[in-house]
């Protein structure tokens, strides 16, 4: 495959697999935790993160199963992705707009979160995965799933919170996870979000022509997929329709990633932990901006650090543990130094991130937004010269 036609078939799946979600996955599973009667909180936590997360648990799946695909292609995404969340989608939330947050919640699953990464990096210092330890991954976010069910059957924090933008908020990140994820649905979907924004431009506008060329073809098919909101009766057919899809366009995904990887001559790692990882969360980045220009930028920033506990313990675990128990053998070959520097730097950048909101009293203000995407372009330098791994393995062509 060449490096264009990579590029374009990434691009495609991208495209794909935010249209499935946005417009359906989520609507459907939204569907199957009111017939469940299930708490806003577990919904949020299970379902809807399960729905964010669909292309990344995909990705991992096929980047363990795939005959000739590396592991570090699935690893590198979860962790890559894990990066660019903490780092870009908090950041851009802070910069569109100035939030005030609730401590107790973000403390809360912070320290839930740095406990997920320390079991990362204990699990992949020997460059491989065990039974006992997916399994420690899938149980620790049932642990978690159960201090969520004890605090909001607990923990007072007296009452509702009030942002000092004048929104209402309620407390608890899972319970902001769940109406934020309600919430998108009455915002401009990403793609309609961009293309608002570029109204008036001329259609020689790159961006648009990419945009119009792949988005034709794909608004078509989702045109013919019944959307769940409005015809409740086609729940389950479109879920299991949006799993196919996912599936479809993760195995694309992954064949062209490892492809542009060899073209260009870069540690499949890398390009993990950056192309694929942004990809699979620039629908966060786009959808916590839309969020925050509303005054609600405290519900994206709790949103990132939530879903990223899920994205470690399920989106890689749950595929870590299905490949070891089809296998009947441990995971071998994680991605080596790339993989295990990022997880480090991942655990450092929660220590800033928290550090910096605690030194502004749980502001995220615009300069401490634009600092953490001037951190990750930082990352992202130092992952294309090769000095995350000590500049064992330069990324050159």
């Amino acid at each position: 495959m060449s490096i264009w036609l990579a590029l374009l078939v990434i691009l495609l799946a991208f495209y794909v697999m935010t249209e499935i979600v946005d417009r359906h996955f989520i609507k459907s599973l939204d569907n199957i935790a009111e017939w469940m009667n299930l708490p806003p909180s577990v919904a949020g936590a299970t379902l809807l993160a399960l729905g964010t997360s669909a292309p990344e648990i995909s990705t991992a799946l096929f980047a363990l199963f795939l005959e000739g695909a590396s592991p570090a292609t699935g690893v590198g995404t979860i962790v890559g992705s894990a990066i660019f969340q903490i780092l870009v989608v908090i950041g851009f939330a802070a910069v569109v707009k100035t939030s005030y947050l609730n401590w107790r919640p973000v403390m809360r699953d912070s320290i839930f979160y740095a406990f997920s990464v320390g079991l990362l990096i204990v699990f992949v210092s020997d460059n491989k995965f065990t039974l006992i330890e997916g399994i420690t991954f899938v149980s620790s976010y049932l642990l978690y799933l159960f201090i969520l069910y004890l605090w909001t059957k607990y923990v007072n924090e007296d009452g509702p919170m009030v942002s000092r933008t004048g929104f209402d908020l309620p407390n608890g990140s899972a319970r902001i996870q769940f109406e934020g994820a309600q919430h998108q649905f009455d915002t401009p979907r990403p793609i309609e979000a961009i293309e608002k924004d570029m109204e008036g431009e001329t259609a020689r506008n790159p961006f648009k022509i990419l945009q119009k060329s792949l988005g034709y073809p794909v608004e078509f098919i989702m045109n013919l997929i019944p959307d769940p909101e409005e015809k409740p009766k086609w729940t389950i057919p479109v879920f299991v329709l949006s799993l196919v899809i996912i599936a479809g366009a993760s195995y694309f995904l992954v064949i062209a990633a490892e492809s542009l990887a060899t073209a260009v001559g870069i540690d499949k790692a890398i390009i993990a932990l950056t192309i694929l990882a942004g990809g699979s969360s620039i629908p966060e980045m786009i959808s916590s901006a839309i969020v925050a220009k509303q005054g609600r930028g405290d519900m994206a920033i709790a949103n990132a650090i939530g879903s990223n506990i899920f994205d470690i313990l399920m989106s890689l675990g749950l595929p870590v543990l299905i490949y070891i128990i089809a296998k009947g053998e441990p995971l071998d070959g994680l991605g080596g130094a790339n993989i295990n520097s990022s997880i480090i730097l991942l655990f450092t950048t929660l220590i800033v991130v928290i550090l910096l909101l605690f030194i502004q009293k749980f502001k995220a203000s615009r300069p401490f937004g634009l600092f953490l995407i001037f951190l990750y372009i930082l990352y992202v330098i130092a992952a294309y010269m090769g000095w995350i791994d000590g500049g064992s393995t330069p990324a050159t062509p």
